[in-house]
């Protein structure tokens, strides 16, 4: 059974930054595809960030250049850097595990059903 439970989440102001953790349990996180979606109040959830097997990583436009994705493959844990961070930035996060060797790609940011396995999700709030 694959669980992924999310922490670091909390509120933090506008140009913060937070760092969330993924830790994995019944799965490795080195030889597959990962990422992390988020849903704002009243939106639809998004990708946020992936990264592939082979460490390729990709990023939603509206992250890029703020956030990063490292994995830790002793600790078997998938981090979220989030720095600048605005309100928008504001939703529930999640943590997606997949069980394909896929590279790290837009198509894996847009695509959710490519992941098997959701943590439950940490809140994120970013005010002014």
């Amino acid at each position: 059974l694959v669980q992924l439970v999310e922490s670091g989440g909390g509120s933090v102001q506008t140009g913060g930054s937070l760092r969330l953790s993924c830790a994995a349990s019944g799965y490795m996180v080195g030889p597959y595809l990962m990422g992390w979606f988020r849903r704002a109040p009243g939106e639809e959830r998004e990708g946020v960030s992936v990264i592939g097997y082979d460490c390729s990583t990709e990023y939603a436009v509206s992250v890029k250049g703020r956030f990063t994705i490292p994995k830790d493959n002793a600790k078997n844990t998938l981090d979220l850097q989030m720095n600048s961070l605005k309100a928008e930035d504001t939703a529930i996060y999640y943590c997606a595990a997949s069980s394909r060797e896929y590279y790290g790609s837009r198509w894996a940011v847009e695509t959710q059903r490519l992941y098997d396995s959701w943590g439950q999700g940490i809140q994120v709030t970013v005010s002014s």
